[in-house]
């Protein structure tokens, strides 16, 4: 199926809606700030629902507030293909992350509607309720509600920074839990989420699109590091038990070790906090953290055990006490080859110049994936900003995208 009729204005009309749906929830302070269950968010689900059924679409919302838009299917009416990603975002954060996959998504439906009528299977587009954590510190409530990996126990008790429960938050936005939280859907047989690199792979090597092969597993650890806090002008070199200068030994470690595996293991200390964090006293004590990621979970553990060793080894030489504390360990997911084969002969067929990859971020779609035959369509981030106001994406690779996926689709919607 050849789309390239779609291409001179496509990335323009993208731009324009994002545009228009980015100033429900701009940010006095830049960007946008659309958390889950605010004014701003229900806003923005209300007018999405209203422009998906002003083209026809069958609309709906499930009981935690995923909105969908539906083209009917003809035949195998029990059959749904999905895409979609979620509305959600950051403060202060851009309009291209999450939301281009849901207007990339509604853009496809009318193009597929427009010019070949119903489909054989529903195809859906889905704005999902949350992805980013950003109001609550629980990620994916969208996209694990609909695979029924969501537990109300998990969020009920939580609160945001203005002291409002979960359970607040959820009613006043007019929606609730689950009455069957481990219910999944049955109907969706494919999902494919179409999304904004996040990166600077595909600006850097000149490529319209990425064809998602994996998304990267993440371990996740806080690590803090006792020693004495002294006197910096009484206390001898040899006599520190200095809590920092075990950090930054640490640190090294783990960039050197990092960088002897290669790619794809990505290590990262983000944060470092100091106790009494005062220019004359010897550090007492430091917290750290550590994000560590790989598509290969055998080479994550192995990775993570052997900078855990070196760790312990850095502190006993310094004479510190260390405690490392590991609070995630996601699993690294592979794509659906099938749909990755799909979207690839897509790519073919409209002489795009694409590149399989991983993504080294997570996604919705790492949650329907173990669930749900699952891809990834991505499309250049301007020097790889994303969570920004700065982000950005040519309107060109933005049409790109949405050509991709249109072809996906009519694969696995129109065909038998």
């Amino acid at each position: 199926m050849m789309v390239s009729s779609t291409n001179s204005n496509a990335g323009e009309a993208i731009e324009d809606k994002l545009q228009w749906l980015g100033k429900i929830a701009a940010d006095p302070k830049g960007g946008i700030s659309r958390l889950l269950y605010s004014p701003e968010w229900a806003e923005t689900q209300r007018v999405l629902k209203q422009l998906f059924e002003e083209e026809g679409f069958s609309t709906g919302y499930d009981e935690v507030g995923n909105l969908f838009g539906r083209l009917e299917g003809t035949k195998y009416k029990d059959e749904t293909v999905l895409t979609g990603s979620h509305i959600d975002s950051v403060i202060n954060g851009g309009i291209y992350d999450g939301q281009y996959g849901v207007i990339t998504g509604y853009f496809a439906l009318k193009y597929l509607q427009e010019n070949y009528g119903p489909p054989l299977r529903n195809i859906e587009v889905v704005s999902m309720a949350e992805e980013e954590g950003s109001r609550f510190s629980y990620t994916c409530w969208g996209s694990k509600n609909i695979v029924g990996l969501a537990k109300t126990e998990d969020v009920s008790a939580l609160k945001d920074a203005d002291s409002v429960s979960f359970d607040e938050a959820i009613r006043a936005a007019g929606f609730d839990y689950k009455k069957n939280p481990e219910a999944a859907r049955e109907d969706i047989k494919s999902f494919i989420e179409v999304h904004v690199e996040q990166g600077n792979v595909l600006e850097t090597e000149g490529k319209a699109v990425g064809v998602v092969q994996y998304i990267v597993g993440q371990r996740r650890f806080t690590i803090t590091v006792n020693g004495q806090a002294n006197h910096a002008g009484t206390t001898p070199m040899g006599y520190r038990k200095d809590a920092m200068n075990a950090v930054s030994r640490m640190s090294y470690a783990i960039n050197d070790l990092a960088l002897a595996y290669g790619d794809p293991l990505i290590a990262t200390v983000g944060s470092i906090a100091l106790e009494p964090n005062t220019p004359n006293v010897i550090p007492g004590k430091a917290i750290f953290s550590l994000d560590v990621r790989h598509t290969n979970k055998d080479a994550l553990v192995k990775f993570t055990n052997e900078i855990k060793a070196e760790i312990n080894e850095i502190a006993k030489l310094l004479g510190v006490e260390v405690d490392i504390d590991m609070y995630m360990d996601a699993e690294p997911v592979t794509m659906d080859k099938t749909i990755v084969k799909t979207i690839e002969e897509q790519c073919h067929k409209s002489n795009l110049n694409y590149k399989m990859m991983h993504s080294g971020a997570g996604h919705d779609a790492q949650i329907i994936a173990p669930v749900v035959p699952t891809a990834m369509i991505f499309v250049p981030s301007h020097n790889g900003i994303s969570h920004s106001p700065s982000e950005y994406t040519e309107t060109k690779d933005l049409g790109e995208g949405l050509h991709t996926l249109i072809g996906t689709l009519y694969e696995l919607g129109y065909k038998e």
